[in-house]
């Protein structure tokens, strides 16, 4: 076999349908949009999400309340019980949870939250910690390092 001799499995191309050229092609005369009214004329038809008329859906349901924050921050949320897999006195910081696949990706500051148990001396660096993670990971004999 050859390149030349390589086909495409039947019904794969599918032709296109080549409208207004005859009658007897099928799609001849009116090319498929029926006879008048509002869809058979060139830029016819209605508009996205009209009903006819009846009051469309996205006005019978109420508004969303409040306001967007536009200072608001999103963060990488890390556990106390996901830092306990570390050996004692390790150095974690963003880039060492990102290397063992704690986190996904470096996009967004890091938080650690106070979820679990630690009992092993860490040193953690990240942008943020609860007050509970920073209490457990120091009772632990670790200490705590905010990036901001």
């Amino acid at each position: 076999m050859q390149q030349q001799d390589l086909r495409s499995p039947r019904g794969a191309k599918k032709a296109r349908r080549r409208v207004g050229r005859g009658d007897s092609s099928g799609y001849g005369s009116f090319s498929g949009r029926g006879v008048k009214g509002q869809n058979s004329r060139s830029g016819g038809g209605v508009r996205p999400y009209f009903e006819g008329g009846q009051l469309p859906l996205s006005q019978k349901l109420p508004f969303i309340r409040g306001f967007t924050n536009i200072f608001r921050v999103e963060y990488n949320v890390v556990n106390v019980e996901k830092l306990a897999q570390f050996a004692a006195n390790s150095e974690i910081s963003p880039e060492v949870l990102r290397n063992t696949g704690i986190l996904r990706t470096l996009n967004k500051p890091v938080k650690i939250l106070g979820r679990g148990e630690i009992d092993i001396p860490l040193n953690v660096t990240a942008h943020k910690f609860s007050a509970s993670a920073r209490q457990k990971i120091e009772a632990a004999g670790g200490s705590v390092r905010e990036t901001g």
